[in-house]
């Protein structure tokens, strides 16, 4: 057996050296050729995997090789695995490779903290599981592979720095009789996004040569660093100054320096640069100097900025989209509830008042989850052609009881605006969101100015590409948002107001809004005249259709001859399930329970013409709500059904039949209603008359 295991683990190395030098090794060091050969089996994808049956051999190998994790047995015959791990960390080649402990025994915290003491990064305990092993030893020989990208990469950018210095400094050596070569080298230096400088070793770092590439960069001609010592130091951001002086000093020890610093240019824009340097020794005859380029990474740091927030983004949406379907269950059940209680007991004013305040809380509560869907661009929009100019009327009619008699409102919109296709109901949100902070940072009054333009974007700007849009701009006139601020503004629960006063995602939604309906939120903003929120949408190809006057649901049901429809609710909520059936009863509906999709399929089958409208949740275990559609309709093509949800992505459900209706959880008794009546229309029209 023993010889069986290893003629495998050494047909597992041929072949992993196959595979070529790209591969990452680990180190595996075990007595016992079985664990080898699990070893080698679990990890053949992640790496190259090297075995060791004794600390002396492993010790061989780490002469010779170079390896991205060691795996480490504890207790082995000759060097033990505290004994090897101390030997591996005296070397300098291998002391900071990371080492796992592997162990069948030595689990108390004594043995544990020996093996920390030893080197250990981490403990694995036999038998060991498969997929928890192979992920510790991934992330170490990512984290390798990465590093000596890293390094690959540095060395060539050290080489490529190094060989431009050194073609500076022979330029300045032999400026006499190298005056052509000198003109043509000045021509390749000043066509590169680069500035080469020359400037003094000693504080203030005064600049001693500057190429011309420093006015592209920079705004200001080479005169201007070399003429005056402190013009240099003096445009740097006060904040970066101290880190920049101690990079350069630090140079006379250390050869090198590199620094990034933010430097006010002639615009008076603050740029961000990467110095990076070279201490000249003076073996020429001149005084020591620093010899150096400047690079401008403005850009680069920005869409690095941009990958940091997208990833936060994205995080959380995934926490957002795992709490919404549970959270807005519970809500749901909470609001259906109340209302049943409601219609039910004849309550006094003073109870009255308790279920009031109840139901606004759970309401908060779905706004709240609303909001964090919104930011991380997860909600579901229904987005349309809207005409701007016809929501003056509804936008006057909200916000004129809440902005008091000191603030003026003016809606300067009008139909020369093109239609946007935007989700309606989300833009009004995302528009009083924008006029109660206009309101908030105008305690003294002022004006809040609605406008928009119609903007075309000829190329690709950093955040909208390009195409037609409406800019609207929500404009007031008070306190502004310091510079430092307005990035910080749209980041989910930053605020500046007081405690109980905001939850900070007010802009974090609307930027959220913004993003998901293909357009983005820009900020204008001078301290103590006013801040404008631009709002980008994309032009509608569309035009605006009138609203439809909503009729008269229970009188539909009566005129279609269904007074008392016959309902399968189908919802893997105990609580929620009973509480919706009994207000559906209460409106005189025939109701039918199913406690998940399987069981709805099954009493679908006995007797498919009992039910005329089905109602299902979205996510049920097994079989979804999708599912149970599909079903039904095999069964009638012209089965009504409305789909309901705590939280779904809007790429989960596209695929449900674009008659059946969305209603997102916690939703109102009249809401179900409407959408059981839309979905009769929708699928059998000739049974609704209405008008």
């Amino acid at each position: 057996m023993q010889k069986l295991a290893r003629n495998r683990v050494r047909k597992l190395e041929v072949a992993a050296l196959a595979e070529g030098p790209a591969r990452a090794r680990i180190l595996a060091v075990d007595d016992d050729e079985r664990n080898l050969l699990a070893i080698s089996e679990v990890l053949a994808t992640v790496g190259e995997v090297i075995c060791a049956q004794s600390g002396e051999e492993a010790l061989r190998f780490l002469l010779k090789e170079e390896f991205a994790v060691i795996l480490l047995d504890v207790l082995m015959p000759g060097l033990d695995g505290y004994e090897t791990a101390a030997l591996i960390r005296q070397r300098e080649q291998s002391k900071r490779t990371p080492i796992i402990f592997l162990t069948a025994i030595n689990k108390e915290d004594a043995h544990m903290l020996r093996g920390y003491d030893a080197g250990a990064v981490d403990y694995v305990f036999k038998p060991f599981d498969p997929i928890m092993l192979r992920s510790k030893v991934a992330v170490f020989v990512e984290l390798h592979e990465k590093t000596l990208e890293i390094q690959r990469k540095a060395e060539v950018e050290q080489g490529l720095l190094a060989q431009a210095l050194q073609a500076h400094k022979d330029k300045l050596q032999a400026e006499r009789a190298l005056r052509s070569a000198e003109q043509r080298q000045d021509a390749i230096l000043n066509s590169l996004p680069v500035c080469f400088h020359a400037r003094a070793a000693e504080p203030p770092f005064a600049a001693r040569f500057v190429t011309e590439g420093v006015e592209r960069l920079t705004g200001f001609a080479p005169e201007y660093l070399t003429s005056d010592p402190e013009f240099g130091l003096s445009r740097v951001h006060p904040d970066d100054l101290p880190r920049l002086r101690e990079a350069l000093l630090a140079a006379k020890t250390t050869g090198s320096y590199t620094c990034e610093f933010r430097w006010q240019c002639a615009n008076g824009e603050y740029r961000i640069f990467l110095d990076q340097g070279v201490m000249s020794d003076g073996s020429d005859g001149r005084e020591p100097e620093i010899i150096g380029t400047l690079l401008d990474i403005t850009e680069r740091r920005g869409l690095e900025d941009q990958l940091l927030q997208s990833q936060r983004i994205d995080a959380i949406g995934k926490l957002t989209g795992g709490l919404a379907h549970d959270f807005n269950n519970l809500l749901a059940a909470i609001l259906s509830g109340l209302g049943l209680l409601e219609r039910r007991a004849t309550l006094d004013d003073q109870a009255q008042q308790v279920l009031d305040l109840t139901r606004r809380s759970a309401k908060q509560g779905a706004d709240l989850v609303a909001r964090m869907l919104a930011f991380s661009r997860r909600q579901t929009l229904t987005p349309e052609a809207v005409r701007l100019a016809a929501l003056g009327d509804t936008m006057n009619g909200l916000v004129a009881p809440v902005l008091g008699g000191l603030i003026r409102f003016d809606w300067q919109i009008d139909d020369t605006i093109w239609p946007v296709h935007v989700d309606a109901g989300q833009l009004e949100l995302a528009l009083m969101n924008l006029v109660f902070n206009a309101r908030d940072a105008m305690p003294s009054g002022g004006t809040i100015t609605v406008h928009a333009q119609n903007r075309s974007i000829g190329t690709q700007t950093e955040d909208i590409p390009p195409g037609d849009y409406v800019l609207i701009a929500v404009k007031d006139t008070g306190s502004g948002i310091p510079p430092d601020l307005v990035a910080k503004v749209v980041e989910p629960f930053f605020t500046t107001k007081p405690v109980g006063k905001g939850t900070g995602l007010g802009l974090s939604t609307v930027y959220g809004f913004m993003k998901q309906s293909g357009g983005t939120l820009r900020i204008e903003s001078v301290v103590n005249r006013g801040t404008a929120m631009q709002l980008w949408l994309p032009r509608s190809t569309e035009q605006p259709v009138d609203p439809v006057v909503e009729p008269d649901i229970e009188r539909a049901f009566a005129d279609a001859g269904m007074e008392h429809p016959s309902i399968l609710l189908i919802d893997d909520s105990h609580v929620l399930r009973q509480l919706t059936a009994e207000s559906l009863r209460q409106r005189g509906f025939e109701v039918t329970c199913a406690g998940g999709g399987a069981e709805a399929l099954a009493m679908m089958e006995r007797t498919p013409n009992q039910f005329d409208v089905i109602i299902t949740d979205f996510a049920m275990p097994l079989v979804s709500g999708v599912d149970v559609i599909r079903f039904a309709r095999n069964l009638r093509s012209d089965w009504p059904a409305v789909m309901i949800t705590g939280y779904a992505d809007a790429r989960e459900i596209a695929d449900r039949p674009a008659d059946v209706p969305l209603l997102g959880k916690p939703f109102r008794d009249e809401d179900l209603f409407e959408a059981i009546f839309l979905a009769i229309e929708n699928a059998a029209p000739q049974r609704i008359k209405t008008g």
